[in-house]
């Protein structure tokens, strides 16, 4: 007869280790190949579980969490199918760095691996999830189910942090085990950036008159230590990832304008450039053309990136935040930044903002109020759209590197799925935000489902639908590289009016921008999600064309 109070199934384990880890939510799809787990959960009543609709939006909801929290993500999937379902949303964590633990059953170790048409057998499944994760393990005895858990997340955690998957067999699930003596996870250990190195780096710092600051994605946590050097007198840019370090507003910052002609063109007036925790994209530097100043410095906690993209002048591996504290003290009183640096800096920012509001026609006003109704505490969470390449990306301003999340690998309709992990993110942690969700109605309906779970979790969600009934951005590269040649680009959509009610969604339509203060007002004031649907038909399209990612010969003015 079994101990039960000495002993607990592998399921109730991994359940007890997300908990010590301090996950707050853990978002999938039930299975046959994951009850042990999710019983587990359910019966221990501490770690929030969403019920998706699918896989690929549960791990999509699971990074967004992971992204605006800045905590660990979890998914928690069947084998097979399911598994595979997660794919395209494992390739945006791993594209965007998200820390996330992708828990998959699978079917028992007897069948494994040997194509007996088994049901949810995938073959080589593992191989499968090892090209979309950082890393993909198989717990292979009951054991060690553990002690791979423990690897597995603390590998996650690891900068260059991502998506890490963990196959759990169910046969291994249901297994007893010992009542683990310690379940804390492993420590997670940060790149102390070598002495000499930033010594070499800070004489070279020194002696520029104009130095400014690139920050990525893998900076967002040295807020404390960029403000440091900002006092000292160096500007920011960022890159998509790294909007929010500094305030939006702050004038020392160009914000995310980093590849607008008079940036670029301020760019040449700089004698000095740090990259710091940024894979310098193509989309954000055109296509590596974008002419940057030199010399270009960087600091990285991942040793490859040195030489990456742009030649390196210099290059320190280390923690962002740890390297750029260590810089700034050894900055202190030997900056003698150009007087004329900041003025310039605020120039360029003020004319790239203008270009941008001018192209946008109608649309500056929408900007406008959604801007005035978000305040300063709230996340930013946008599909790939033409809203959002126009100024989604960089227009609407951000106060916080965990507000903002965007679909970095470049995949349409994940915006609605990452919302509502923003927003129980939010309420999890209490933080207060209110989550706002740009995205254009061919995202919008290929996860549709999903709305359905925005409803069930009351997510606090306010959906900016831009709806053209098309693929605007398809339908503008075919105007201007096709010959004008337009095909398979319209768009059926739904009466989101009918659609909504029967969801129990909040709706409104706006067709003239002069209702959109009073409609922002009752979105403001409803609570669960909410459509605010912009009828750009009628409306109008924006002044400028958004034809597709920039490039040296097509670059914003």
């Amino acid at each position: 007869m079994p101990d039960t109070q000495n002993t607990m199934t592998v399921g109730a384990a991994v359940a007890a280790f997300l908990e010590a880890c301090g996950v707050q939510a853990a978002f999938g799809v039930i299975s046959i190949h994951n009850m042990p787990i999710l019983d587990a959960l359910h019966q221990r009543g501490q770690v929030r579980f969403v019920m998706a609709r699918g896989e690929a939006g549960a791990t999509n909801m699971a990074d967004a969490y992971a992204r605006t929290t800045g905590g660990l993500g979890v998914t928690i999937t069947s084998t097979g199918t399911a598994a595979g379902n997660t794919g395209g949303a494992m390739v945006e964590a791993l594209t965007a760095g998200t820390p996330l633990l992708h828990l998959t059953g699978q079917i028992e170790t007897p069948y494994l691996d040997q194509e007996l048409s088994y049901i949810h057998e995938a073959r080589d499944q593992l191989a499968m999830l090892q090209a979309v994760s950082k890393a993909a393990f198989r717990v292979r005895s009951a054991a060690t189910a553990l002690s791979t858990l423990k690897a597995a997340v603390q590998l996650a955690l690891t900068a260059p942090t991502g998506p890490v998957s963990v196959e759990i067999p169910i046969d291994i699930q249901e297994a007893l085990i010992p009542v683990p003596a310690d379940l804390r996870p492993l420590p997670v250990a940060r790149v102390q950036p070598d002495a000499t190195a930033l010594d070499v780096l800070a004489d070279r710092l020194a002696a520029a008159r104009r130095p400014l600051l690139w920050l990525g994605g893998g900076a967002r946590h040295a807020s404390a230590a960029v403000a440091r050097l900002l006092d000292l007198g160096v500007g920011v840019v960022t890159s998509t990832q790294g909007r929010g370090i500094v305030p939006e507003d702050d004038p020392r910052s160009l914000g995310a304008y980093n590849l607008h002609a008079p940036v670029e063109k301020f760019y040449q007036t700089c004698d000095a450039m740090l990259v710091v925790g940024s894979r310098l994209r193509g989309n954000e530097t055109l296509k590596y053309q974008l002419k940057l100043p030199r010399p270009l410095y960087r600091i990285d906690a991942d040793a490859a990136m040195e030489g990456r993209c742009y030649a390196t002048d210099w290059f320190v591996q280390g923690d962002a935040a740890l390297a750029l504290d260590a810089l700034a003290d050894r900055l202190q009183c030997r900056m003698h930044v150009d007087p004329a640096f900041a003025t310039d800096l605020r120039a360029a920012r003020l004319q790239a903002e203008s270009s941008l509001v001018d192209g946008l026609g109608p649309y500056a006003e929408l900007v406008r109020e959604l801007q005035g109704a978000a305040g300063r505490n709230f996340n930013w969470v946008r599909d790939v759209t033409v809203s959002n390449s126009t100024w989604g990306n960089r227009h609407l301003h951000l106060f916080d590197p965990r507000s903002g999340v965007h679909a970095m690998g470049g995949g349409i309709g994940q915006g609605l799925a990452m919302s509502i992990g923003a927003a129980i993110g939010a309420a999890q942690t209490g933080s207060g935000r209110k989550t706002l969700c740009l995205s254009g109605d061919g995202g919008f309906i290929l996860n549709l489902g999903e709305l359905a779970t925005a409803v069930q979790e009351r997510a606090n969600v306010l959906f900016v639908l831009m709806n053209d009934q098309r693929y605007g951005v398809i339908r503008n590269i075919q105007d201007a590289h096709y010959g004008g040649r337009r095909c398979y680009t319209e768009l059926h959509t739904p009466d989101y009016a009918v659609l909504s009610k029967s969801l129990g969604a909040g709706h409104t339509r706006v067709a003239d921008l002069r209702e959109l203060r009073a409609a922002l007002d009752r979105a403001q004031s409803s609570e669960g999600p909410f459509i605010l649907e912009i009828d750009m038909l009628k409306i109008g399209g924006f002044k400028t064309a958004f034809a597709g990612p920039p490039t040296k010969l097509a670059q914003p003015a």
